[in-house]
């Protein structure tokens, strides 16, 4: 043991030996000024010797990310600014493993791997002391279409809100963005896809179907439209009509009034409705595309996939649970697409004339509704209604004049 210890002395005395020998030595070439005058000699050894030991390290700080956006598929070389990133152990973004090209104390140099979402996403750097990251530092960019009318929020669906797996993948095979939001009006819209469903009578355990629901019918919709996650509100008819026509533009014990102007419209007509939505290059759904919408897949009462009576609440607000008034959109759970409140709070309006028996000779392809009538067609029950009317097979109707408290409506756009 004696004989190691000496021998260590030994060599660090030759070491210092040679250090006061050899003189001077620039530390640009040796890279051991430890204390920092600029050159390396016997005094950095000392130095050295001095603070020989654990040494503190300090951890990482990240200040930019550069470029701060690629596409999903990876392969875009970035660089990260910051602090003490020299000894990097790993690089993750939106945490998937990225690869490190360089490592130097103030820049780090890598390339982003494939990712299965879009969007914003952290980015962490970790090194012997530590974890820095930064939120929202880095963007994976959706490769399909986002609409010229529209800002894209989400390119793919999130299975958090659609939850439905074969909606999920029929959004992305379109090709199409999944959430954008229309640049004029900043209404948020979701995708619908083109698909297939069974239109028409869905009783509930409790309450039997109506003679207009009936025959059920095979329905097609062969092209896939943007149609509003919420009910039109009260702040975004206002903003582009300069007026509110609702009955209900004040706070209650229920609603404070910083959500009133999230209440949704109401006291609009077909007629009134038309020109909000002209003007926006917008339109109403047809009732198949109203109903294939609000199903979101599901062939039950209910468009939670119920058809038990009691859990219409979780989804609707409806004469058992409203206290009498509409209330702030997106309150209660979505459907399997993601849309809140297609049954309950106001009834929706469609572009179709009614007609009881229009079920018995509707097209099986991108159904319109009858040619002529006195009454529009609404859908999905209001705050109002009774538990019969916020069903989603369940059909209304009133005059295009109409202006009544309990009717609202959802905005739709073509792709293009």
């Amino acid at each position: 043991m004696k004989k190691s210890f000496r021998g260590i002395l030994s060599i660090a005395a030759a070491i210092l030996a040679s250090a006061l020998v050899a003189g001077p030595v620039h530390a640009q070439s040796c890279g051991g000024d430890a204390n920092n005058d600029g050159i390396v000699n016997g005094d950095d050894l000392a130095t050295m010797l001095s603070n020989w030991g654990a040494c503190a390290v300090s951890v990482p700080t990240i200040s930019q990310v550069t470029p701060n956006s690629g596409p999903m598929t990876g392969g875009t070389v970035f660089y990260i600014g910051g602090t003490n990133l020299n000894s990097v152990t790993s690089v993750t973004v939106g945490g998937v493993a990225a690869t490190i090209l360089a490592a130097h104390p103030t820049v780090i140099v890598a390339t982003t791997s494939a990712s299965a979402t879009d969007g914003a996403k952290t980015v962490a750097v970790t090194t012997a002391a530590g974890t820095a990251s930064a939120s929202n530092a880095f963007t994976y960019i959706f490769g399909g279409v986002t609409p010229s009318w529209a800002t894209l929020v989400q390119g793919l669906p999130d299975p958090a809100v659609v939850t439905d797996a074969t909606l999920r993948a029929a959004i992305t095979a379109s090709g199409l963005a999944w959430r954008v939001r229309d640049t004029a009006t900043q209404i948020e819209m979701l995708l619908v896809p083109a698909g297939t469903y069974t239109m028409g009578c869905s009783a509930s355990n409790a309450i039997a179907c109506l003679s207009d629901e009936n025959p059920t019918h095979q329905v097609t919709i062969t092209n896939a439209f943007y149609i509003g996650r919420y009910e039109v509100t009260q702040a975004q008819w206002t903003a582009r009509m300069g007026s509110n026509p609702s009955n209900f533009p004040s706070a209650s014990a229920e609603v404070a009034a910083a959500q009133v102007p999230n209440r949704p419209v109401e006291r609009v007509s077909w007629d009134m409705v038309q020109g909000f939505l002209t003007a926006a290059g917008m339109r109403l759904p047809t009732e198949a595309e109203w109903e294939y919408a609000c199903r979101a897949g599901t062939t039950t009462a209910f468009n939670n996939g119920s058809n038990d009576d009691a859990t219409a609440v979780n989804i609707a607000w409806y004469s058992a649970n409203s206290v009498n008034q509409t209330r702030p959109v997106g309150g209660k759970a979505a459907n399997a697409l993601g849309l809140h409140d297609m049954l309950g709070n106001v009834n929706e309006w469609c572009s179709d004339w009614y007609a009881a028996n229009y079920y018995a000779s509707s097209p099986s392809t991108n159904p319109t509704g009858p040619a002529t009538g006195t009454t529009r067609v609404s859908r999905g029950g209001s705050y109002f209604s009774v538990l019969t009317s916020v069903r989603s097979s369940f059909r209304n109707f009133t005059a295009p004049a109409g202006t009544l408290n309990n009717i609202g409506f959802r905005a739709v756009r073509n792709p293009s």
